[in-house]
């Protein structure tokens, strides 16, 4: 399997932390880019400015509530974009909220997993999201 390249939306040190310390415990060597705020997130995604030459992910990790834009703003933008809807979005975030979880969905969301708060609990989760959507799924071609 050849390495794949996420895009991780998340303002949370302590979570980008975890969470690029979990991918990189599995068994492919991912390449990580983190985005700290919805606009960066947007910026990337559309190539703009200083991410003019960014390499396009496979796979989005996104969290719901970022400064600039919310997760659900991106996610909105993500999936009304011709060129980007096809790109698998994640959302992996601290709410448990049936609202946010329905909005994720009507927005197409293709997953939507509530980040557990024990560390180990968390390690785990985002293992298991890896083997699944890394190992077992099959990822369009976004390049």
């Amino acid at each position: 399997m050849n390495p794949i390249h996420i895009l991780l939306v998340e303002d949370n040190e302590g979570d980008i932390l975890l969470t690029t310390e979990a991918l990189q415990e599995g068994k492919i060597l991912n390449k990580i880019t983190v985005a700290r705020d919805g606009r960066q997130a947007v910026d990337f995604l559309s190539k703009t400015g200083e991410y003019a030459n960014a390499e396009a992910p496979n796979l989005i990790l996104l969290d719901i509530n970022l400064p600039k834009k919310n997760g659900h703003e991106v996610l909105q933008f993500i999936k009304t974009n011709d060129k980007l809807k096809l790109l698998p979005v994640i959302m992996l975030t601290t709410s448990s909220a049936e609202r946010d979880i329905s909005m994720a969905y009507n927005n197409h969301a293709n997953c939507y997993i509530t980040k557990p708060v024990d560390v180990d609990d968390f390690m785990e989760a985002v293992l298991k999201m890896e083997d699944f959507w890394i190992n077992i799924v099959k990822l369009p071609n976004t390049k």
